[in-house]
């Protein structure tokens, strides 16, 4: 396979929709060091492993030799992107949009390598735009245009008020591709209309399009709904080791590939060899570990990714958890979600439901090495390592 379709191979691996492709294909042909741009509004800096998917993809583009462009949109973080919402999202202040910024320097330089990183600030030129440039810019899209994008078409349908600065969101974002000169820009599969409208602001001020890559949303350790700390079904970037470990060796045998797939830096040549290791009989367990260790060794070290596994015992409980916990599953006939109370009930770890209230209410009861309360729900098809008291563990399993 020739540079180019190995690159390829590499960069359509879990990608939802490149556009074009035959485009991305001339460029990368082209030889030349590539300027791959992804836009971040500093509106929710701590990170999850579902934020980190489109910044695996950027890491991998870097490890290839092209130009990663990390723009923080702090003017556009006062205009607050619409997308997915059904009412105007609140403007940030200067003073919060420059607080979260720096947190997310901080967290995406995990995996981004900072010494082959371009850190923008969309303030740089919007600071300066005049009016007049403005109006120009406006005039680049109509509104029959702008209500083709599903959120504000339902929100004009329903009566719901969209605001005249929210249409402005996809064309100054389309202008930031103008002024960075990208050859690519990638985001969420949310962000397709604002990517799209980069391509023909770029036209109107005579350069070539750029390439659109959009990833998809991670799912979370259900493996059903996408990953989100509402629903309790993340792993978080700057989470402990060991509650890292657990969660992720805990996840559904069907989902690590998922994971391999969206989050790991490793080759297809080597993903492709863990597979053969499956379909030979080794323990998916053991596969989901090296995962694992793989991103506890990016967020944490790789001193930690190596104790991983005796820091994910120690959170459990005062002192060494054996090296098998015991297995129980419970069902829970098809529910989404189950509280915390009957999981301990039903599994054995409490002995009827007053005790579980009573370890609950007295922070007593862990999940994954986090203390939980009462009102705490687990979702259903994954594994959980619980611990009840001092002495009462297990990898619970809820059906």
């Amino acid at each position: 396979m020739s540079d180019v379709a190995s690159a390829l191979a590499l960069l359509k691996r879990g990608t939802q929709e490149i556009l074009l492709e035959e485009e991305l294909i001339r460029k990368l042909e082209s030889g030349r060091k590539l300027r791959i741009k992804a836009g971040f509004d500093p509106t929710a800096p701590d990170l999850h492993l579902g934020h980190s998917v489109l910044l695996t993809k950027m890491r991998q583009f870097q490890d290839l030799g092209h130009q990663i462009i990390f723009l923080i949109g702090d003017f556009t973080g006062r205009i607050g992107d619409p997308t997915g919402k059904n009412v105007t999202r609140k403007p940030l202040t200067e003073e919060e949009v420059r607080a979260n910024a720096q947190t997310y320097k901080e967290q995406v330089f995990k995996i981004l390598d900072p010494e082959k990183t371009e850190v923008r600030f969309n303030s740089e030129w919007f600071g300066e735009l005049t009016a007049a440039k403005m109006i120009e810019l406006a005039a680049q899209s109509t509104v029959a245009r702008m209500l083709e994008r599903d959120d504000f078409d339902k929100r004009y349908k329903s009566g719901q008020p969209i605001s005249i600065h929210e249409f402005l969101y996809p064309l100054v974002q389309g202008y930031d591709s103008v002024a960075l000169e990208a050859d690519i820009e990638m985001g969420g599969t949310d962000q397709k209309f604002n990517l799209l409208m980069g391509r023909e602001i770029q036209k109107h001020y005579g350069m070539e399009p750029q390439v659109v890559i959009t990833m998809p949303l991670l799912e979370g350790l259900d493996g059903v709904q996408k990953m989100s700390k509402s629903l309790g079904n993340y792993v978080g970037v700057d989470e402990a080791p060991g509650a890292m470990f657990n969660k992720l060796v805990s996840m559904p045998d069907s989902l690590m590939w998922r994971y391999f797939e969206l989050l790991s830096l490793k080759s297809n040549e080597e993903i492709e060899s863990l597979k053969r290791d499956v379909e030979a009989g080794a323990n998916p367990r053991d596969i989901k570990m090296v995962l694992a260790r793989e991103l506890i060794g990016r967020y944490h070290g790789e001193e930690a990714a190596a104790n991983a596994h005796r820091s994910a015992g120690n959170q459990l409980a005062e002192g060494e958890l054996p090296e098998d916990l015991p297995e129980v599953e419970v069902d829970f006939e098809g529910g989404e979600r189950a509280p915390i109370a009957a999981v301990l009930n039903r599994s054995g770890l409490a002995s009827n439901s007053a005790q579980a209230k009573d370890m609950l209410g007295n922070g007593r009861v862990k999940v994954d090495g986090e203390v939980v309360q009462r009102d705490h729900m687990l979702a259903t098809g994954r594994s959980y390592v619980i611990q009840a008291g001092k002495k009462r563990y297990a990898r619970v399993t809820l059906k």
